[in-house]
């Protein structure tokens, strides 16, 4: 067997299992290798208080603002059903101390679990019961808290109180209808600060704040559907006025398989924008292992692989990797591991800038707690680690040429974890894709977080009463519930509302105060879908907020029709609101340098200018030309005057 190029392998194996850059892809791509997908859509609500105890909800606090420090180290407990959830063992594995940051305005002695909750929110369940109804979902006839068990320590009782509110609903895309399973309500968890070796740190400002999480049926067949549904729920939550916004408010959990493959949760994805890229690298990526898992199947029978270890002694080889050597001065141990059969596999291409290697490294980071860089391969794509080295490894270890070597280094304590979690890898790569929840990263690549949590890990919280709705509360709430969003999308285009300023009308909900505008003042509804669409989003982006409420664009208008100003001066004079937010509207006009004149007078003006000789600026001028030029020295005292589209017909 000739020497392997991890480069060449790895862009060998890209086009042996068919990988399409996701600008290329096509939907017979996706058909080919079965990708399939459903979301979770987490949402926090905007309510006063957190769901089980009375601390305010939405204040968060710095990261070095904090009153006091709590430790807790996390282990398993059986179900009712009498097993352990395979997700809570691997947390206790990796023996964190878990450090809870806690400051007084915003967590109580339940949020650290030393107090039983407090009844839920009625606030929250009506909020989330709300959006429930909106969501074409049927409601449950009593509400049941259950526990769903949580060991990385993001919630200190080790599980998150959680109740389905309702089920079986639909979602209209453009193209097809999908099915949501269920929505419920839930308490958010704490804030990751910092997660080193074997000490996660965590604020727990965020934990308890109410949100729900809409649960789709996996029925979305490639990336920009799995986008379209996630802006849909998105917009639908919105539209209701019942939930928060802004960074970390909403979150996805995209789940994706591909034929063979098997149900992986991305988790966490807090960009609507990364979902299409993430959607097709994890479908592809699962795609990748299959590709290998048959490889191996060829090689080797799984019963009969066994991995090999050796401790390295350091004087034996001359290492110049930097995370090597400061590791011998940390006094770490030295190994080698022999993967009989893996040779050209480690290599193989998994994700954009992730061969299969890269499956080892983040489980022993996550697991055995050992920092990336945290170990090297035979086939590293970056040569960190001579073939010289490997040849005298290979030599000590028997090994033969169809093998590949990891090197890694640890604390003694941790290498009986990191081997076994090495192995444990390798064995999986004979079933395929391992099940299991992966974490995004920026580039929209996934790495492994955590073995997928299982039914083991529900069971009911005997700390809270069922709480039974009645079909007359019911019905009371579902006089609150707005128009579906797909009404709203028919609505803009009868409007003629460009389809650019659809995201951001629905994101901000602008679409309640856009009808009040144009039913009760009768504006054109053009004209305010491109001022909410277009103005609005410009000033919003380039002053970063809104220093108003909404409420005072009505009044502008409002202002206006009642003075006999035209609209079209609405947009200058918003710029100056943002600028100056307490300023009032007489004012503001006073400020741009508004004077008013009748049409007349305008009219009068533009014959005047007509009538003098028009000198071009250029040779090839034409009467356009001219009637540009009267239109820029008629612009600033017609504005607010007259239908500038008026005046340009009279010119």
């Amino acid at each position: 067997m000739s020497k392997i190029n991890p480069q060449q392998n790895y862009e060998l194996s890209k086009k042996q299992i068919g990988y399409v850059d996701r600008k290329d892809a096509k939907q017979s791509d996706y058909d080919r290798i079965g990708f399939k997908s459903g979301l979770e859509v987490h949402q926090q609500l905007a309510t006063k208080e957190k769901l089980f105890c009375h601390c305010p909800a939405g204040i968060f606090q710095k990261a070095d603002e904090y009153d006091a420090e709590l430790l807790r180290h996390m282990r398993p407990t059986l179900s009712e059903m009498g097993g352990y959830d395979g997700t809570a063992l691997m947390e206790f594995k990796t023996r964190k101390n878990i450090i809870y940051r806690i400051a007084h305005k915003t967590a109580c002695t339940y949020d650290v679990d030393d107090t039983p909750p407090f009844p839920i929110n009625r606030e929250a369940l009506q909020y989330a019961l709300e959006i429930a109804l909106a969501s074409k979902l049927n409601i449950v006839g009593e509400v049941h808290v259950t526990r769903k068990q949580y060991l990385d320590g993001s919630i200190p009782t080790g599980f998150q109180r959680t109740a389905i509110l309702g089920v079986e609903g639909e979602i209209s895309l453009k193209h097809k209808k999908v099915r949501l399973i269920q929505l419920s309500v839930e308490e958010d968890a704490c804030r990751e600060v910092s997660d080193i070796k074997h000490t996660r740190i965590y604020r727990t400002d965020r934990l308890g704040m109410p949100l729900i999480e809409t649960v789709t049926a996996p029925e979305l067949l490639n990336p920009d559907e799995v986008k379209e549904a996630a802006q849909y729920i998105r917009f639908l939550n919105r539209s209701t006025g019942r939930v928060r916004t802004g960074i970390g408010a909403g979150r996805e959990d995209v789940n994706v398989s591909c034929k063979g493959g098997t149900r992986i949760e991305v988790k966490g994805v807090s960009h609507t924008k990364w979902i299409p890229d993430v959607t097709h690298y994890e479908c592809f990526r699962q795609w990748a292992l299959l590709a290998i898992r048959d490889e191996l199947q060829k090689r080797i029978k799984k019963e009969d692989w066994k991995m090999g270890v050796m401790e390295l002694n350091p004087k034996q080889f001359k290492f110049y990797f930097t995370p090597i050597t400061d590791a011998l001065q940390r006094n770490e141990k030295l190994y080698a591991v022999n993967l009989p059969q893996f040779a050209s596999l480690l290599s193989h291409f998994c994700q954009p800038g992730r061969p299969f290697y890269d499956e080892f490294i983040n489980r022993l980071k996550v697991i055995a707690c050992l920092e990336r860089p945290n170990m090297t391969t035979s086939e590293d794509i970056d040569d960190v680690v001579s073939e010289h080295s490997f040849d005298m490894i290979r030599e000590m270890m028997h090994a033969d040429e169809n093998d590949a070597q990891i090197i890694f280094w640890a604390p003694e304590e941790d290498v009986k974890t990191a081997l076994e979690t090495i192995e444990e890898r390798a064995l999986m790569a004979f079933d395929g894709v391992p099940v299991e929840t992966r974490k995004v990263m920026y580039d929209a690549t996934t790495i492994f977080e955590r073995v997928l949590p299982g039914a083991d890990r529900m069971y009911p919280d005997t700390d809270s009463a069922p709480i039974p709705l009645s079909n007359d509360y019911i019905e009371e709430l579902r006089k609150n519930i707005p128009e579906e969003v797909a009404e709203r999308y028919i609505q803009y285009n009868k409007w003629n509302i460009p389809e650019d300023c659809f995201d951001y009308i629905f994101t901000f909900n602008h679409y309640p105060i856009m009808k009040m505008i144009i039913e009760e003042l009768g504006l054109e509804p053009k004209f305010v879908g491109t001022f909410f669409g277009h103005t609005l989003k410009h000033l919003h982006g380039q002053y970063g907020k809104i220093p108003f409420s909404t409420c005072n664009i009505f009044n502008l208008f409002e202002f206006l029709k009642k003075e006999n100003i035209h609209y079209s001066i609405a947009p200058k004079m918003l710029k100056v609101m943002f600028q100056q937010p307490e300023i009032s509207f007489n004012d503001i006009l006073k400020e741009i340098g508004f004077q008013k004149i009748s049409e007349q007078e305008l009219i009068q003006k533009a014959k005047t200018l007509a009538a003098k000789d028009f000198v071009p600026a250029r040779k090839d001028s034409n009467a356009n030309d001219k009637i540009n030029s009267i239109m820029g020295q008629l612009h600033h005292c017609g504005l607010g005057n007259m239908d500038l589209a008026k005046l340009a017909k009279e010119i």
